[in-house]
């Protein structure tokens, strides 16, 4: 997985993967990079796939619209986008002969790039090639945790208040991930705006990262109940929040004639987030109804048992303090998510479309005082 380092403050990502490669190494990625930018005709065409060859390596470039074609022909046998997903959700083919019998079945050809040197069995340089790659191209996670926060009322705000409102957000997430890392707990986040809110990911992928960043979900949400009691004015957010675990694509943003090192998703795990919020009140957390695995433990378990794990990590955490306050207790409240007989609510959109989410009402204790995360059931 591509290396990055992320300035805790600003939220940017400093690309560093050619860090531990030889000055010549590196010169050899740049000149690949060159090529692939040629390849990728300003985000005409996508790079779907690539396996190392002896000489250099090979990729399957095709159209950006070639994948809505391909899964929608009429009369096609099987199930050619679980195909489509199953190539690219692996980081790269294992030979030539894997990635030619890819190019018959979609009826495209390969595309060949020369290196000076094989890079076959050096997995430092395949991981540098395969995060190049990646910007070029797009990828499909099965399961990954995702947030969604979302400012309430935030079209009613002047434009001052809305650059403080999200200032005032993205500080309570860099102040999120600071808190958890002098704890050991490295949560590599990622986000892409929605206008009035994010969607928040980790990069890494598992059970450990997912449960990570519930955990960080529940810091972002106290460091905003802090800030909403000291703050004066409309400079603060009040914000609705959901946690959910599905699957998405990844694509990474073009600036100019570049791909970015930063990229967006969406999916069904996006897509059922913005659902969730759609009719959320002000101030409520939900967590999705999914099914997945916590870290040491067999099987999968439901939302409900998920945020019962990060309470736990978060009570275990060594002299947690938030605002300068030790956090002293976290519970849950009646008909939370998280305790006996949790609160399901049904979530009907606007398309008449309904998916099923549990009401999350926690009770904080911070330095003497309480706080309160969440509503509680109507």
């Amino acid at each position: 997985m591509q290396t990055t380092d992320q300035d805790p403050f600003s939220g940017a990502v400093t690309d560093t993967r050619h860090g531990a490669l030889s000055g010549v190494a590196a010169a050899r990625l740049q000149n690949l990079e060159t090529t692939l930018r040629k390849q990728w005709r300003l985000g005409q065409n996508i790079i779907l796939c690539w396996a190392p060859d002896p000489r250099g390596l090979l990729t399957i470039a095709v159209p950006h619209y070639f994948l809505g074609n391909f899964t929608a022909e009429a009369g096609a046998e099987g199930d050619r986008e679980e195909f489509i997903r199953t190539i690219i959700s692996a980081p790269s083919l294992s030979s030539s002969a894997e990635i030619s019998e890819v190019a018959e079945q979609l009826g495209v050809s390969t595309s060949f790039i020369r290196l000076d040197e094989s890079i076959i069995g050096d997995k430092a340089q395949l991981d540098a090639v395969g995060a190049i790659i990646a910007r070029y191209g797009i990828g499909f996670v099965n399961r990954r945790a995702v947030l969604l926060f979302d400012i309430a009322n935030f079209s009613l705000f002047t434009p001052f208040e809305q650059a403080s409102q999200l200032n005032s957000l993205s500080y309570s997430m860099n102040s999120a991930y600071i808190k958890l890392q002098r704890q050991g707990v490295d949560v590599n986040f990622a986000r892409t705006t929605t206008g009035d809110g994010y969607y928040v990911w980790n990069r890494d992928i598992g059970a450990y990262p997912d449960l990570d960043l519930l955990s960080f979900l529940l810091l972002v949400l106290i460091d905003n109940a802090v800030a909403q009691e000291q703050a004066s004015g409309n400079t603060v957010p009040v914000i609705r929040s959901a946690f959910h675990v599905g699957s998405h694509y990844e694509l990474f943003q073009a600036e100019g004639v570049n791909p970015t090192v930063l990229s967006y998703i969406v999916g069904d795990v996006t897509i059922k987030l913005a659902r969730m919020l759609a009719s959320a009140d002000a101030g409520q957390v939900l967590i999705g109804d999914f099914a997945a695995p916590l870290p040491n433990s067999e099987g999968v378990v439901d939302g409900s048992a998920y945020l019962q794990r990060a309470l736990e990590e978060l009570r275990d955490l060594t002299d947690l303090k938030v605002a300068g306050q030790t956090l002293e207790s976290i519970v849950c409240n009646r008909g939370s998510c998280g305790g006996r007989d949790p609160a399901v609510l049904t979530i009907t959109d606007k398309h008449g479309l309904t998916q099923r989410a549990m009401n999350t009402h926690l009770q904080v204790v911070l330095g003497g005082k309480t706080l309160s995360l969440g509503l509680p059931v109507a």
